[in-house]
């Protein structure tokens, strides 16, 4: 068997997909899930090598970095989305350069997000980032305040919610992972949200078994990162 360091982008996009169909299986799902490749740290040579192996969402951390890179970039079909922590003076310029924004997690970023979206004539679909573990390392609204901080957001003309986004506890085994998908999962059905972004390379198929739409994957696809 080829050494996972030595396969291609496009060999481990088969071997995700096929992955990612067995966990929908198992969960009794119909429908389809939207690999996001998170492409932090990755160079331009194999972000366009993931698009020719027919990936076309892909996820950027840092407003600075995809500016950079998307100069080099000729992807048309790519749409492209902001899966970092948003600083409030970077919001603006996001909403510009992403086709959506899936880390929303405070008023003030929101509203400008909004209104930077509403001055380009557009609604820019968005998702609320929920923090479910209380981990002061990670952003993120908490459940208690989510009614209120979504009923906020419902009201800027230039945004449309779609849905929740989660960045759990890197916990082995991935199993026990679950209850927090779950609860995210509850949590959107509770606002009448239909997207769900959670799981990422080390736990996707949990999350696509608890109803996950969208996984976030980086490593699993692109292979490690060079430390920074």
């Amino acid at each position: 068997m080829e050494d996972a360091k030595t396969l291609s982008v496009a060999d481990r996009l088969e071997v995700l997909q096929a992955r990612i169909a067995a966990a929908l299986e198992r969960a009794g799902r119909k429908d389809d899930v939207t690999l996001v490749a998170v492409s932090k740290s990755v160079e331009v040579d194999r972000i366009a090598e993931a698009y020719r192996a027919g990936v076309r969402h892909f996820g950027e951390n840092r407003v600075q970095e995809f500016e950079d890179k998307r100069r080099l970039l000729s992807l048309p079909s790519a749409v492209w989305h902001m899966v970092g922590h948003l600083q409030s003076n970077k919001a603006r310029r996001a909403a510009e350069i992403f086709h959506t924004v899936d880390s929303v997690d405070t008023e003030n970023v929101a509203t400008k997000l909004a209104a930077a979206a509403a001055s380009a004539g557009r609604r820019l679909p968005a998702l609320i980032q929920v923090d479910l573990a209380g981990e002061q390392t990670k952003s993120g609204v908490s459940p208690d305040q989510l009614d209120t901080f979504a009923g906020k957001l419902a009201g800027l003309e230039g945004l449309e919610v779609r849905g929740l986004m989660t960045i759990p506890p890197f916990l082995e085994p991935p199993e026990r992972v679950r209850p927090y998908f779950r609860r995210l999962r509850e949590l959107a059905g509770k606002l009448g949200l239909g997207e769900l972004s959670m799981g990422m390379s080390h736990d996707f198929e949990v999350a696509v078994e608890e109803g996950a739409t969208q996984v976030r994957i980086g490593t699993a696809l692109f292979g490690e990162r060079p430390r920074r």
